[in-house]
């Protein structure tokens, strides 16, 4: 593996990059060690991503079969003292930013109202 020099970061994952070459622009890097550490970090956030993308659409899925049920049983298709309790769990778990991503998720697994 010449070439690659492994390197650690912050999570104490370990990363490689290249020691040969120029330092990619789009990183923002000025040494090509820390330009490897962010593009396989970047990676990693696609990952991330894409699979937070496929579990808001999981929610989607599951929430319509929700509120199917409710409007089917004679109910309302959106149960506002369920949807405080959501607030209320991501503002406790990620703070005051929590409310408006809950916010987005209800709306996209619900439509507006």
């Amino acid at each position: 593996m010449s070439g690659i020099q492994a390197v650690t970061d912050p999570a104490s994952t370990p990363v490689t990059a290249t020691t040969t070459g120029a330092v990619p622009p789009d990183t923002g890097a000025r040494t090509e060690a820390a330009a490897g550490v962010i593009t396989d970090a970047r990676a990693r956030i696609d990952d991330l991503d894409g699979r937070i993308i496929g579990l808001v659409q999981e929610r989607m899925a599951v929430s319509a079969v929700i509120q199917r049920e409710r409007i089917g049983s004679g109910g309302r298709r959106v149960n506002l003292s369920r949807e405080m309790q959501i607030l209320e769990h991501y503002r406790g778990q990620l703070g005051r930013p929590g409310t408006a991503l809950a916010m987005t998720l209800l709306e996209l697994c619900r439509g507006r109202i």
